[in-house]
């Protein structure tokens, strides 16, 4: 059993990023990986030539099967949805369990939410990993050229709609700082010139805490809206917030005594805030440590 599992667990991190991408849920991702487990245990492996291909085509299925399910349980949300967040960069997170970078940021999986399942799973076997056609073409029982048809639109669609981004990190993490200390300082004027004039917020509060029940649009409105919030949530008993690395890039988390509270993941291209995302239902925020300190980001 100890050979077994060391095989398994050479793909681990692997498989739940997978599911990850495929779900955009920490715990249903998790749970996959364990379905994922559950079957490897259970099956005779010398006809398995190639470990990584097989698992990664049980977890692409288990995936599939949970997205209608998770889909139809979206269609009576309260809000706006928005997938579940993940801190990255520190020893000890359920992040650790990934295979993390930009390909996972908060943004691109809100795009590949408008993407049909099997186009999502095309998506990111194929762009993501590298996986080749004809192992896609098997996890989906189809041909290679429809495969290759469902990449072309998957890649058309995401490209039309994936937010434009600045690459360079630290200029991310400099107007995340500014972000930061004038949203938690109530500095509406130092918040407005951190976000484009056109910028957006969508908070996800899943009908458990207050939260906007549609995107708010414009700088104005969003620096008010998250000053206000910012305001309130002072009073909290042991609140603690700071810098993160959220879905690889910088971004802000924040917990209370009673455990995580919110994390927020920007958009930033010209220097400035393009989008907004803040999770702030309880129930999405297993990405965050539990047991640690104050959030940190690395340099």
């Amino acid at each position: 059993m100890t050979d077994v599992l060391a095989a398994f667990d050479a793909h681990r991190r692997l498989l739940f990023t997978v599911a990850y991408q495929m779900l955009g849920s920490v715990a249903d991702a998790e749970d996959a990986v364990q379905d994922a487990w559950l079957r490897w245990s259970a099956t005779d492996r010398d006809d398995v030539a190639d470990p990584r291909a097989y698992l990664v085509r049980v977890i692409t299925r288990l995936a599939l099967d949970r997205l209608d399910s998770a889909r139809a349980r979206r269609e009576t949300y309260v809000g706006p949805w928005l997938p579940e967040p993940l801190l990255t960069g520190g020893a000890g997170d359920p992040a650790d369990d990934a295979v993390l970078g930009d390909e996972v940021s908060l943004a691109l999986l809100v795009v590949l939410e408008t993407l049909s399942p099997a186009e999502r799973a095309v998506f990111v076997l194929r762009e993501v990993f590298g996986v080749p056609a004809g192992e896609v073409a098997a996890v989906l029982g189809r041909s290679e050229a429809a495969v290759r048809q469902l990449g072309h639109r998957a890649r058309e669609h995401v490209a039309a709609r994936r937010p434009r981004f600045d690459a360079d990190p630290q200029a991310h993490r400099e107007v995340t700082e500014r972000f930061l200390a004038a949203t938690t300082g109530g500095d509406v004027d130092a918040l407005l010139a951190a976000l484009a004039p056109g910028a957006v917020l969508v908070t996800d509060g899943g009908g458990k805490v207050k939260a906007a029940l549609r995107p708010i649009t414009g700088a104005d409105k969003v620096a008010r809206f998250l000053t206000a919030v910012a305001s309130d949530g002072a009073s909290l008993p042991g609140l603690r917030i700071g810098l993160a690395e959220v879905n690889g890039l910088p971004g802000v988390a924040a917990w209370t005594d009673a455990g995580p509270f919110v994390a927020v993941s920007l958009v930033v291209a010209d220097g400035l805030v393009q989008q907004v995302f803040v999770v702030l239902n309880p129930d999405k925020l297993a990405g965050l440590r539990r047991d640690e300190g104050p959030p940190t980001l690395r340099r």
